[in-house]
């Protein structure tokens, strides 16, 4: 396949972690001070309880939510979105640092939030820690103030600024597989535990296709040109603000040359061997990537196409 052409999409739908939002974003409602001002002072409208950039659970394992009335007066609100005539906000002051994030026990129990709300949670994160890092301008260096309920940020000129908006932003990376005579390529990188293997991935790059990029990558990190890009799924990871973008591949040759500063081990692994690591059997060749990960809905798409 050439840039360019048209990706060919996944048989199967793919839902992955932090992907499944059913709240309306209102853009109509943030987008208007009088009907945002309304959702706030809205009785049934609710406001996701966070510490730091951490979400806070209740005594069932859910996102916790207040009232929004209950935020602070001189807390900018986020609009998280609609439902059922439900405003839904997110304090954007005083995010704070985000604390254990590499706690086990957190990353399993996000894993586990149902698909709508493991969106929200992702949602408010990206864009509460946005905030946080672009308090001034970028371009003349004066104070930003949120706007647009939260989905903005304006270089007041009423306030000496320049009137430069500025919004949030997604940074795109490419996590990819490559197969080679009925073999699956995987990494590990060497801040990942012994055995722990997963897909390679790369930020995309300006002026890039997310083909050009698939293949940019594999060949700096693994030394393989590949062919046939396709998409299968995507999914936004808060930490901090990411979209990862799936594909499969196809090389003909399997000779590996590793950029060893991004990666410590590569090989190329049966599909016996990825059905064991999937299913965590005792004496798999690796670790498979967990559940929340893309990488891991990615491995159960090449092996669900092999079915």
């Amino acid at each position: 396949m050439r840039d360019g052409e048209k990706m060919l999409t996944a048989r199967k739908s793919i839902v992955p972690t932090f992907a499944g939002g059913t709240l309306d974003r209102a853009d109509q409602v943030r987008v208007n001070p009088d009907r945002l001002r309304a959702a706030m002072m809205n009785p049934r409208a609710k406001l996701l309880k966070l510490d730091g950039l951490n979400p806070v659970f209740d005594d069932y394992g859910d996102l916790a939510w207040g009232a929004a009335y209950e935020a602070s007066p001189d807390n900018d609100l986020l609009l998280l979105g609609i439902e059922d005539e439900t405003p839904f906000f997110a304090e954007l002051n005083g995010a704070g640092d985000a604390g254990p994030l590499a706690n086990r026990a957190l990353w399993q129990t996000l894993g586990n939030l149902p698909a709508d709300q493991a969106a929200i949670y992702a949602t408010a994160r990206s864009l509460v820690d946005w905030h946080a890092r672009h308090k001034f301008c970028a371009q003349c260096g004066k104070p930003t103030q949120s706007r647009k309920g939260g989905w903005a940020r304006l270089c007041d000129p009423e306030d000496s600024g320049c009137g430069a908006e500025h919004f949030p932003r997604t940074d795109p990376v490419a996590i990819m597989l490559s197969e080679c005579d009925g073999k699956v390529l995987l990494g590990r990188q060497p801040r990942f535990p012994p055995k722990s293997f997963s897909a390679l991935a790369g930020f995309l790059e300006p002026g890039e296709s997310i083909e050009g990029c698939v293949k940019r990558e594999l060949f700096e990190e693994a030394g393989i040109k590949v062919r046939d890009v396709r998409y299968v799924a995507s999914q936004p990871w808060p930490f901090p603000s990411s979209l990862m973008i799936a594909c499969t591949s196809v090389t003909d040759d399997p000779t590996l040359t590793l950029d060893e500063e991004e990666i410590e081990e590569a090989a190329w692994f049966s599909l016996d061997e990825v059905k064991a690591a999937m299913n965590g059997e005792q004496g798999a060749l690796f670790v498979a990537p967990p559940p929340f990960a893309i990488a891991h809905d990615l491995l159960r798409h090449w092996l669900d196409s092999k079915a």
